[in-house]
């Protein structure tokens, strides 16, 4: 593959592909369950600890083995073909292909925002509980011309990404500053009076403060939208084999930009607490806590400015998605392990039957309208294949300590073993308070076992 991507490029794609519509709207969940200014950034300070360990520990991969593939690639390398080849079940028909539906989607519900008409239309197709709407419709164009874009080439996928996601930070940077001049009366305080002092109101009647295990339970289901906010950042590592020395810029990219994106969440959060008050953050209108803030800034012209910002946020995260998901499948294929035609590169040197497969299931599961609780299944899944592979680190340390590493993981053993502590008691509280978030997405992942054995008996037979 030709190495078209500069570092900027791969810091572009980085934070392209983490900052969606999550942080304009999870933290109403998160005041919900925990009820304080304090543990709201507790919450976000832990996310940002798990997710910039994670990216140095990968660091060390990423300089291991430099290929496309990335994860997948570091997952199969490690610990062998079935466990990548559940991780790339698990992308293909949710991870990364739910994520694009699930974000292009948002990108339609902001832009009803601007059209209104795209809300009070009927839907195109009713039946029961399920349905067709236009916003479906505007998501999977959004998802199928930038899957076209992707095909002419990475350089085109580049431009878009940088000019998207450049765009999207100067305006969080915007709304962060004057989200504290433009705030005549501020809630800051308010918001921290209640200290330590942890409160749950889920269905909007009253605030019950919780205490011990109870408290663990909400940072647990807290996290899951904080954690899902804050992922995709391995996605430059899918596209390793386009990035000019990929040895030293991949790791430089990944803790740029996973650094930077959990400042910029951090900030923002801190916007909130300063324009509004618990309830206004807790209860705020379909949890877009970003729109009441605006509102609080700029009147009615607020619902308008961050329906655009997010709409630039959203089209930006599908594009870096979409460009470098397609990567994986390929590896795969290359594998034995996906469909033979995936393996081809077109004449622009990109996988384009593997992007349009990757296109075409992210737009039924648009239309299915089950991404959302798919992805809330499989957030504890994300972890666990973050988990699995920051162990690869310490495993390939004991096991191959002769190995060449281009870079080492920096406070080693101390950085991935702080990720695992954090993941693991994550994982452990969701599987105790949250049972719904955690099985039905371990169970989905776990079906692509019988589908491995049938792939690898008939590729048996084969030879």
């Amino acid at each position: 593959m030709e190495k078209k991507l500069k570092l900027w490029d791969a810091v572009m794609i980085v934070m392209g592909s983490m900052i969606g519509s999550g942080i304009f709207i999870v933290s109403a969940d998160i005041m919900r369950n925990l009820g304080s200014g304090y543990w709201l950034i507790v919450v976000w300070l832990i996310t940002t600890v798990m997710t910039v360990a994670a990216a140095i520990s990968y660091g060390e991969l990423s300089a291991m083995f430099p290929k496309a593939g990335g994860q997948y690639t570091y997952i199969t390398e490690i610990f062998g073909k079935p466990m990548g080849f559940l991780y790339g079940w698990g992308m293909f028909t949710v991870i990364q292909t739910g994520t694009i539906a699930a974000v292009a989607v948002a990108f339609g519900k902001f832009t009803a925002y601007l059209v209104p008409s795209l809300n009070d239309a009927a839907p195109i197709f009713q039946s029961g509980e399920f349905q067709i709407t236009w916003i479906q419709i505007l998501a999977i164009v959004v998802i199928l011309f930038l899957t076209f874009v992707n095909t002419k080439g990475v350089q085109f996928g580049k431009i878009l990404q940088n000019v998207f996601t450049s765009s999207k930070i100067i305006a969080l940077l915007g709304l962060i500053i004057l989200g504290f001049i433009l705030i005549d009366k501020s809630n800051w305080s308010s918001n921290m009076s209640f200290g330590w002092d942890a409160f749950q109101n889920l269905k909007q009647t009253e605030w019950t403060g919780i205490s011990g295990a109870t408290i663990l339970g909400g940072i647990a289901a807290a996290m899951v939208g904080s954690v899902f906010s804050s992922v995709a950042w391995e996605n430059v590592t899918f596209i390793s084999g386009e990035i000019e020395n990929p040895k030293k810029n991949v790791v430089k990219a990944m803790i740029l930009g996973t650094s930077a994106v959990m400042i910029l969440y951090l900030l923002v959060n801190f916007v909130y607490l300063n324009a509004l008050d618990r309830d206004s953050i807790a209860f705020a209108a379909n949890d877009r806590v970003a729109v009441s803030a605006a509102e609080k800034m700029f009147g009615n012209a607020g619902t308008i400015i961050i329906a655009i910002l997010v709409m630039i946020s959203t089209f930006g995260c599908v594009n870096g998605i979409v460009l470098a998901g397609a990567r994986v499948f390929q590896t795969m294929a290359k594998d034995g392990l996906f469909l033979k035609s995936a393996v081809e590169n077109n004449k622009n040197g990109v996988p384009e039957k593997s992007l349009w497969m990757q296109g075409i299931w992210a737009s039924l599961l648009c239309l299915s309208g089950q991404y959302g609780n798919l992805l809330d299944m499989v957030s504890f899944v994300i972890v666990l294949f973050y988990m699995l592979t920051v162990f690869g680190v310490i495993y390939l340390r004991i096991k191959k300590p002769e190995m060449e590493r281009g870079y080492k993981t920096f406070l080693y053993p101390f950085t991935p073993a702080l990720y695992l502590l954090i993941g693991t008691a994550f994982c452990i509280l969701l599987l105790i308070y949250k049972p719904g978030y955690t099985l039905p997405g371990l169970g989905l992942i776990l079906l692509g076992l019988p589908v491995y054995f049938f792939i690898n008996k008939k590729s048996e037979k084969l030879q």
